[in-house]
């Protein structure tokens, strides 16, 4: 089976569906990883593993460490900084975290996936405990079918109390309006000197007619300034036109310090799949 037919397939199963689907994969290869022993106690099993790559133990730990470089080259991340991580996920980045946040600084994590909130909660939460996870029951057609919006949702913290506000792979999973509001909360949550990153994928008029397509990773269904690469999982993968993400931070009160684009368009020497793009308030 091509990709295309299998990503067309994966999009038609529910988002419970696919969570087992993926268990049951990668079940054998979770057993043979417990009888030899090569289980980092803070990398959760592959089949939990929703997010990205469900590689081993050390490729999770890569990754979670490419993370962590990125923060500290794109957007100065200080070992005493207070940090919000939107979409915390199964805490691929908070591993890393650990090791290089100080007992002083504050680090606070939510995601739409209960699973993976009880998971970093157990694993990692117990033994750090300036680290903590939040499930919000949020619906994304990709990840949870609960019935609250995600435009409805306001972060739990007081305005101004992070240093750093970060998320991967988020954003290219919810519509515009969502997306709207999130920025509009990082904005009050986001501390006057802080800064603020987070992955997309973008486009703008001169490479448009590159992703428009329904072979390989494209985004054939147009929108007004987007692209979804499917219509009937609208958070499944969406592309966001540059002018209409500078829109969208004015509107919010941010502004825009660099754009980094990232390998899934091509781009030689790019330090990330996905587009980076790093903002701060006005």
């Amino acid at each position: 089976m091509n990709k295309k037919n299998f990503r067309k397939l994966w999009y038609s199963l529910s988002a419970k569906q696919r969570f087992w689907v993926r268990y049951l994969y990668y079940l054998p290869a979770d057993l043979k990883d417990r009888l030899k022993g090569n289980r980092n106690k803070y990398v959760p099993p592959r089949g939990a593993i929703y997010t990205g790559s469900a590689a081993g133990a050390e490729k999770f730990l890569a990754s979670s460490r490419h993370q962590l470089d990125l923060l500290k080259s794109e957007v100065d991340l200080q070992p005493t900084d207070r940090v919000l991580d939107i979409g915390s996920g199964i805490g691929r980045t908070a591993i890393s975290l650990v090791e290089y946040l100080t007992p002083e600084a504050r680090y606070e994590g939510f995601d739409v996936v209960k699973s993976g909130v009880d998971w970093c909660n157990k694993k990692i939460g117990r033994d750090f405990p300036n680290f903590n996870f939040t499930y919000v029951p949020l619906f994304n057609d990709l990840y949870n079918n609960s019935k609250r919006k995600a435009t409805d949702f306001e972060f739990p913290f007081e305005p101004a109390q992070f240093d750093k506000v970060y998320s991967f792979s988020v954003f290219t999973h919810m519509m515009v309006d969502e997306i709207q509001h999130y920025l509009t909360e990082i904005n009050r949550v986001l501390s006057n000197q802080g800064q603020a990153m987070s992955t997309f994928f973008l486009y703008d008029d001169k490479n448009e007619s590159q992703i428009a397509t329904d072979e390989g990773f494209g985004f054939p269904v147009a929108g007004d300034g987007f692209r979804l690469m499917n219509s009937k999982v609208t958070s499944g993968n969406i592309a966001i036109h540059k002018s209409l993400l500078e829109q969208m931070m004015a509107k919010a009160s941010l502004q825009i310090t660099q754009i980094s684009d990232g390998f899934w368009k091509g781009t030689q020497d790019a330090k990330e799949y996905q587009d980076i793009v790093v903002f701060k308030k006005k």
